[in-house]
């Protein structure tokens, strides 16, 4: 079986991220009949970006982020969010009261534990944006995709961590304090992306990196279809993860 190496800076990583979630059945389902919210996220922004093929600004698609500290963006910067219906655009703002099992919530994500599971960090006591749609998306079985790079992993449990922290138990932030919430859903890191991309197989072998590759991962890639994978890449790193 053949086999690639490759680099990608986390802005390269959030558009193969995009780029495969774009090609998951669920996405193509319901983007023919069917609804999709993409909440909140810098790398939300990116899948934005393939499914209705315009430009997002990144920094200003997101409520929370991580900078030098914890922050929010200005409730007066930020973007609304973007609901399709039948692959068209529409108003998000109450869309989650009208999605079935067969439609999609598209949120990212800010840990990922050794078991695959995903964590999002709250610092809106009532629980932000994801404390505004989790409850309707599990009671309902709505579909939960979370892109997160591999840059987000950590070695603990996230589920032990939300046991362990919240705003109120916190004395001191650089940044504001936070909870976490775990996310239960089909995750969807570079290796999942590159997968439904037409590689047999990917895995990280590498991360981290200096001079501009601060937070990179670096992976193998295996399958027949590596060379189409590759000359992908390497168009996704001359445009540095923009469109």
């Amino acid at each position: 079986m053949k086999q690639i190496q490759i680099t990608l800076t986390p802005p390269e990583s959030k558009r193969i991220i995009a780029m495969g979630i774009k090609n998951l059945p669920v996405i193509q389902q319901a983007l023919k009949k069917g609804i999709i919210l993409i909440t909140l996220g810098t790398t939300n922004a990116y899948v934005a970006e393939e499914l209705i093929g315009r430009k997002m600004e990144y920094f200003r698609y997101a409520a929370g982020y991580i900078g030098e500290i914890a922050a929010v963006v200005p409730n007066d910067k930020r973007l609304a969010a973007i609901a399709l219906s039948d692959g068209k655009e529409v108003n998000a703002e109450t869309i989650i009261n009208e999605m079935t099992s067969n439609d999609v919530v598209i949120k990212g994500a800010n840990a990922l534990d050794p078991d695959g599971i995903a964590g999002v960090l709250m610092a809106n006591p009532l629980g932000g944006t994801t404390g505004g749609f989790i409850g309707t998306v599990m009671a309902k079985g709505i579909n939960l995709v979370i892109p997160v790079g591999l840059e987000k992993s950590i070695p603990y449990s996230v589920i032990e961590i939300s046991k362990a922290i919240g705003i109120q138990r916190c004395s001191k932030a650089t940044g504001l304090p936070v909870g976490m919430m775990p996310l239960f859903g089909e995750v969807i890191t570079e290796v999942e992306a590159l997968i439904l991309l037409g590689a047999e197989d990917a895995f990280a072998i590498g991360s981290g990196g200096v001079n501009g590759g601060e937070g990179s991962v670096t992976l193998c890639v295996m399958g027949e279809n590596v060379d189409k994978i590759f000359d992908l890449v390497l168009k996704v790193k001359e445009k540095k993860g923009e469109m």
